[in-house]
């Protein structure tokens, strides 16, 4: 006897009305099964199901109503309307077509009944209703009213609504004869206390006239639930899996060598933080074991990160390895070279360096020092793991500002370890404070550490919001902090992401700086600089030889200049928080006072205004990282690179937080008792965007 086909077997062709040409339309939203159509959910629904008097309805609101047309015009404005002037017993609306043929016209005459849907906004002479759908009533057979919400759809070129709404009936009707499998386990149900996946699939898609719309709308109905929970447990294990992808060819077993970390804590003109010391406790016992490391450090903007991944390198070198620095801007790649020179090479550890602007001969001498182990710990730009690259025994890789770059590139390191089958150690650091929430999904393949102490003797920036408006007071403020021999940043930002127009900005705003502040010593840095032009800026900026630098955002990350205590940040409005707050943190840095004005330009949308409230009352990088989260949304605050594997149908990780818990647990028991389903719940969830684990 046949088993029945799951419908995960059964194409969309199957469907009444789906050919080659319709099969290829819903290809492009990932349509491929009968199963892919049930889990195409609704991001919204309408209440057609009832009736709303006219003189009951509310602006900017759907709805289904009755009366008879009172007028029926064609109007000849800027652009010709078929107008309609339709009453019930309880008021009037006016609705407005401006696309329309000669027939329809005719149709719509004085007397006519009709029941009509459609969204209402205020216009000149009342409510209004733009190309609403319309029927025309018959009394002798009376239209019925939708049974059910009308669901709408994520749609594409060429696929309405209504042909989405019968594929999705139809689909269910399937799912009466054939059956959806159910992928997670009884006892995770149970616990969780789970329906059925075919009940709450058949409750989405047509949700019955008592239903719940609030909860609906807001994604928080339990079917709802039900649905992201497993759409989140798919994420979770999609990082799982390419952990332990990672992890399975093991690593070099690195050992902190007491005499050789005590030589160089000595040499420290700070003592460690305690949550300094307790996340190197955690990293060392990662570097202990036979398993590459993956480890994700955050930390503040000046909480001392660049200390912990030092102490870190020293471990590879005490064991014979190498370590790799990698940083995403060649300014921050110099930082590091200065700091780790000054903290390393008095202990006897080459320094090697690698960037893209190193000349034919330098570049060459490098990559032998790199090849033959005699560069110890090797800092650089992604330049550091192109193909040339060849090192003797790299053990540990430390990324900088994982931000910035993708999953792509960090799984791709992993093939620079070079001793036989053993990979490297990894460890991430980023000074944007990642949302908890965001942490456990997205880095789910990492071990977290957070260190959440400021070194003693910071001063706390102090944050004003003033409209451009003022620019005068604040161009004084500047001449007066810079004539006391402090140093300040001036950044200017642009709505596009050009660097040509923001070098022009930034040129401007130099050029307009230095006729009424003809005394001070002005510098300008933006990315259209030559790296020589940019290093010779910044080495005067922090040689104390200019007052004041004009900047775009390429200072965000990195530069440390104690000496600078004010910065002024034009245009905040069109940045993230979380890029607003690296900013601020370039002051601050030393003992004096520091400040920052955030110049606005007026008007301020409301967002915009509670956004900027955000950064003057908080300087707190996490909990400006919740607020960032709440108010852009993950995509935003991880940046677009990162979360391109993390397009979520139904799931929000916002609004299902409380669900991470339950999601990491539910994983955790799928690997070690049901691996063979994880991989069955990834493809229904992800599709064929899970390719990424196979990098």
């Amino acid at each position: 006897m046949n088993t029945p086909q799951t419908l995960d077997q059964i194409p969309v062709t199957a469907l009444k009305g789906v050919g080659a040409s319709l099969a290829e339309k819903l290809a492009k939203i990932g349509l491929f099964s009968l199963q892919d159509v049930l889990f195409h959910l609704p991001t919204r629904y309408m209440d057609r199901t009832r009736v709303t008097p006219i003189g009951g309805l509310q602006p900017n609101v759907n709805a289904v109503i009755e009366g008879e047309v009172r007028a029926c015009d064609i109007v000849f404005g800027k652009r010709r309307s078929l107008v309609v002037r339709m009453q019930d017993g309880t008021g009037g609306i006016t609705l407005r077509f401006y696309h329309f043929n000669a027939a329809q016209k005719n149709r719509l005459t004085n007397g006519t009944q009709l029941r009509v849907f459609g969204e209402t906004r205020r216009g000149a002479a009342g409510l209004e209703m733009y190309h609403p759908e319309y029927d025309l009533l018959d009394d002798a057979a009376p239209l019925p009213l939708e049974q059910h919400l009308t669901p709408i759809y994520p749609a594409t070129e060429g696929l309405t609504q209504p042909r989405l709404r019968t594929l999705a009936a139809q689909t269910l009707k399937w799912l009466n004869t054939h059956s959806l499998r159910e992928l997670l386990p009884d006892e995770v149900r149970r616990q969780l206390n789970q329906s059925s996946l075919a009940d709450a699939l058949r409750y989405l898609h047509q949700p019955p006239t008592n239903a719940n719309v609030h909860l609906l709308m807001e994604g928080e109905h339990p079917f709802q639930q039900r649905l992201a929970f497993e759409e989140l447990l798919a994420h979770h294990l999609s990082l799982l899996l390419l952990r332990r992808q990672t992890q399975a060819d093991g690593a070099s077993q690195l050992y902190i060598n007491k005499q050789l970390q005590a030589d160089f804590l000595a040499q420290l003109p700070f003592q460690l933080t305690r949550a300094q010391t307790r996340v190197f406790t955690e990293i060392a016992a990662d570097l202990a074991k036979a398993i590459p490391m993956l480890r994700l450090v955050q930390g503040d903007v000046g909480s001392g990160k660049t200390v912990v991944a030092a102490l870190t390198a020293l471990a590879a070198v005490a064991n014979g390895k190498q370590a790799a620095i990698m940083a995403p801007t060649e300014i921050l790649a110099e930082q590091h070279r200065i700091n780790f020179g000054n903290w390393l090479e008095p202990l006897g550890i080459k320094i090697g360096w690698l960037t893209g602007k190193l000349k034919v001969g330098e570049r060459r001498t490098q990559l032998a020092a790199i090849a033959n182990g005699e560069a110890q710990v090797v800092i650089g730009t992604h330049a550091l793991f192109q193909d040339a690259v060849e090192f003797a025994d790299l053990s540990l890789i430390v990324i900088d500002e994982q931000h910035r770059f993708g999953v792509q590139q960090r799984l791709s390191l992993r093939n620079k370890g070079t001793s036989g089958s053993l990979r490297p150690h990894q460890l991430i650091m980023t000074a944007t404070p990642i949302p908890r929430t965001l942490a456990m999904s997205a880095y789910a393949d990492l071990d977290c550490s957070v260190i959440d102490e400021l070194p003693p003797g910071r001063t706390p920036i102090t944050t004003v919001v003033i409209s451009d408006q003022r620019r005068p007071e604040i161009i004084e403020r500047v001449r007066l902090g810079c004539e006391e021999g402090r140093q300040a940043y001036w950044v200017c930002t642009l709505i596009e992401e050009s660097e040509a127009l923001e070098a022009q900005a930034a040129q401007a705003t130099a050029e307009s700086l230095a006729l009424v502040l003809p005394h001070l010593r002005i510098g300008l840095i933006h990315g259209r600089l030559k790296p020589a032009e940019k290093d010779a800026v910044m080495a005067a900026f922090k040689g104390n030889q200019l007052d004041l630098l004009v900047a775009t955002t390429v200072i965000e990350v990195g530069v440390d200049v104690p000496n600078a205590s004010l910065m002024i940040i034009e245009n905040p409005e069109r940045l993230g928080l979380a890029q607003l707050h690296q900013l601020r943190g370039r002051v601050g840095r030393g003992a004096s006072a520091s400040h920052c004005v955030l110049l606005y330009g007026s008007p301020l949308s409301n967002h915009s205004k509670e956004r900027l409230r955000v950064m003057r009352e908080s300087n707190d990088g996490f909990y400006i990282a919740e607020q960032d989260l709440q108010l852009r949304g993950p995509g935003e605050v991880l940046g677009t690179r990162q979360t391109g594997d993390m397009q979520f149908k139904i799931a929000d990780l916002q609004r299902d937080a409380h669900l991470l818990p339950s999601v990491k647990e539910g994983a955790e028991h799928l690997m070690a008792h049901h691996f063979t389903l994880c991989q069955e719940i990834i493809k229904r969830w992800l599709g064929k965007s899970h390719v990424y684990l196979q990098v």
